[in-house]
């Protein structure tokens, strides 16, 4: 009782010292010269001074731009102004949405103002008048309550593992101590592998403002009502950007830690570390399911979550799709090898395998399934002499039913809308190729083009040629043969990466071009490549009676070669969060509301012709003499307009881009046809009779997305009934 005691207030006394210690009460605080500016002076109190005679009127001063929950602010500033047209402006999206007057005849201004929703890109600006000298002091932004929730989902955390390993001290029957060491390494390799993220800014990533943009616009679709949700409806400054495009089922984690005001930083991270544990448990599962050899599965635990191509995704090309899908391929080999020649009632590990993948990234997911092709086609006498088929059957039905709710709205905007695609091929495929000689290093993210396998594959592939080429010679078991197929089919894939490979050749070929461009990079195979030389190393290790008398040596040197990828993702030391490093463990509010990332929209999946110049904001009338607007309302992907006309033959345009699936009404309740017009906004013709009316815009429901809905949603549901009765039979027959 007395050692419980001492625990339960060294947890209270944590928990105590993380709530003190939360940043999310503090205010942003800039000293003039802090702030992003072109003109001006530094004063002895690091203040911005701007002369006269120097500088004109405008925007002389702003703060980034934040990702900033909705709720009550306070701007405040300390300033010496001897002019009288000194303006502090509120910027959201490139829109003004407020402006104050700041008194010259007193040195401090002071306002408050409220988000009525989560803000993408606001922004405090000052706008200096012109006349006489203007000296901004300090500014300072500070919440009424809170920016975000982060400690308090720590410490919620921090209590949940903790009542964890209570429960398991408590009654050590809940689980074995072999379990308890295994899951042990699994969360220690995951925490490993992210802790590069824990510092508290995020590696700017080639991607990672866009998906970043992904994760907000999703909890703003849920917000919105949507779910699935289809479409971001704050995204492209409010007129909406196509969601289904890009699969994103694991982002809603990070979507409701958003709704929980967690900010988008740690929501962010949240989702790579389960990336990260859903790798190591993926290759545990996977390995555990194909061999017996603990020592073989923990290598393989190791080797795939640490390997190089997944830290180059997350931290060099921020690319959250990929590293996503990489999650899944162990599930996909393990469930091809069930499928043809091992445990056929496993063939459910290719349905989760391909699944995973299939909501994560589209050509991962094509990956998988020509891998599924060249796999079964390869194998198609033994599949069809054990009537395998209808294992494979089954794996392919129950996948395209469980992901019918997300291939519908695919496919539907794919073939049926007309959205930018074509910038998705702008990659001359051969003009990414790999040098050699750069496969055998370790991580360095400060070449952005920087692709390895790493010295620990490489200790697989000479494992795989020493057991399957030299020591079997041709004398396989079924596994070995797979394990050869594993071995050259990542040796293939592996050499089409090289600039050895004919590409530039190939390009020439229409149809190589076609499939190529779509790929865009050829180290796209890296994944699968690395995926099959952790199988081939893992199992070949634990066979080989040559190997035999070294294994715990080679286990020990191909562990080490792999942590050297921690060690090679560099510590920035540069962000420090205060000249006077009041907090040197943090970046403070600059990492955590995104100030040095940004969002990002990309062009594909765009309707032709929505192009940034072309965004507007409010409505546009065809002419301004028959029509007026006089009001305009938009709430996620709902909106309402009024508007008087005295001339039919004209129109209004919403800031709304017109994909299919909108629907308007009028006052009265009857279908109002959308047009599209310029910037492939809504374009609605107005009716002349001098009479105000409105139209009321809303998004779907849309019939085929439902039923859509309701396949998944059943078939999830019977799956559920399925492993609950199978379980109950179980235990009646173990009784």
């Amino acid at each position: 009782m007395k050692s419980k005691i001492i625990y339960a207030v060294m947890v209270c006394l944590i928990v105590v010292l993380m709530w003190v210690g939360d940043e999310g009460r503090q205010p942003i605080v800039y000293t003039g010269f802090e702030l992003q500016h072109s003109v001006g002076l530094v004063d002895s109190e690091k203040g911005l001074l701007i002369q006269e005679a120097v500088a004109d009127a405008g925007v002389i001063a702003r703060t980034p731009q934040y990702v900033m929950n909705k709720g009550s602010y306070t701007i405040r500033m300390q300033y010496i102004a001897e002019g009288e047209d000194t303006v502090v402006e509120l910027w959201e999206q490139a829109n003004k949405i407020a402006a104050w007057q700041v008194d010259p005849q007193v040195r401090k201004f002071s306002t408050d103002f409220t988000l009525s929703k989560d803000a993408k890109q606001l922004q405090v600006r000052v706008n200096y008048g012109g006349k006489g000298n203007l000296t901004v002091q300090t500014l300072e932004i500070a919440p009424h309550t809170l920016f975000y929730t982060d400690t308090y989902f720590c410490i919620l955390i921090f209590l949940l593992i903790n009542g964890l390993g209570y429960l398991y001290l408590w009654n050590k029957r809940f689980i074995t101590q072999e379990k308890f060491l295994d899951y042990s390494i699994i969360m220690g390799v995951a925490l490993l592998a992210t802790s590069p993220m824990m510092q508290t800014y995020l590696y700017n990533g080639d991607d990672l403002c866009y998906h970043l943009a992904r994760l907000e616009g999703l909890k703003d679709g849920i917000l919105d009502g949507q779910i699935p949700v289809n479409i971001q409806p704050d995204g492209l400054r409010g007129n909406g950007y196509l969601n289904a495009m890009y699969p994103y089922l694991f982002l809603y984690i990070g979507a409701f830690l958003r709704i929980c005001r967690v900010s988008l930083a740690l929501s962010y991270k949240v989702i790579v570390f389960l990336a990260n544990l859903g790798s190591a448990v993926c290759a545990y599962v996977a390995m555990k399911s194909m061999i017996k050899s603990r020592r073989s599965v923990i290598l393989a635990v190791v080797l795939y979550t640490l390997m190089p191509y997944r830290f180059t995704n997350i931290f060099s090309r921020g690319d959250l799709g990929e590293t996503l899908a990489l999650v899944f391929w162990p599930l996909v080999i393990a469930g091809l090898y069930h499928v043809t020649m091992g445990d056929r009632k496993k063939w459910y590990y290719l349905v989760i395998g391909f699944s995973g993948a299939l909501q994560s990234h589209i050509l991962s997911a094509a990956f998988v399934a020509a891998v599924c092709v060249i796999t079964a086609l390869l194998y198609c006498g033994r599949i069809l002499r054990e009537h395998r088929y209808w294992e494979i059957g089954k794996a392919a039905g129950l996948s395209l039913l469980l992901n019918a709710w997300y291939l519908a709205p695919f496919l539907y905007y794919y073939f049926g809308e007309n959205i930018a695609k074509d910038v998705l091929r702008w990659s001359g495929y051969f003009e990414q190729s790999i040098n050699p000689s750069n496969l055998t290093q370790t991580l360095s993210l400060y070449n952005k083009q920087y692709f390895s396998l790493g010295l620990a594959l490489f200790g697989c592939i000479g494992i795989g040629i020493i057991y399957l080429l030299y020591e079997r010679r041709g004398r396989m078991s079924e596994q070995e043969g797979f394990l050869l197929y594993l071995l050259v089919l990542g040796a293939v894939l592996t050499f089409m990466i090289t600039g050895y490979f004919p590409n530039r050749a190939l390009m020439e070929n229409g149809v190589f071009e076609n499939i190529a461009t779509m790929l865009q990079f050829p180290w796209r195979f890296l994944g699968p490549a690395s995926t099959c030389f952790v199988f081939v190393g893992a199992i070949g290790l634990s066979q080989s009676e040559i190997l035999k008398p070294y294994r715990n040596y080679v286990f020990a040197l191909l562990v080490g070669l792999n942590l050297l990828v921690i060690v090679s993702v560099p510590a920035d030391n540069n962000h420090m969060p205060y000249d006077n490093a009041q907090a040197v463990a943090s970046k403070g509010h600059e990492s955590k509301l995104i100030t040095n990332i940004g969002m990002f929209y990309p062009h594909e999946w765009r309707l032709d012709g929505a192009s940034d110049d072309k965004l507007t904001t409010s409505v546009v009338v065809s002419d301004m003499n028959y029509v007026t607007v006089r009001d305009y309302q938009k709430k996620g992907t709902k909106a309402a307009v009024a508007y008087t006309a005295t001339a039919s033959n004209c129109y209004i345009e919403l800031p709304i881009l017109s994909y299919h699936g909108y629907r308007a009404v009028d006052e009265n309740g009857n279908a109002v046809q959308i047009g599209r017009g310029g910037g492939a906004r809504m374009r609605f013709m107005v009716q002349g009779d001098g009479v105000e009316h409105r139209i009321y815009v809303r998004y779907g429901p849309v019939i085929g997305f439902v039923i859509a809905n309701l396949v998944s949603a059943l078939t999830i549901a019977g799956c559920v009934w399925y492993l609950v009765s199978r379980r109950k039979v179980m235990h009646r027959q173990s009784a």
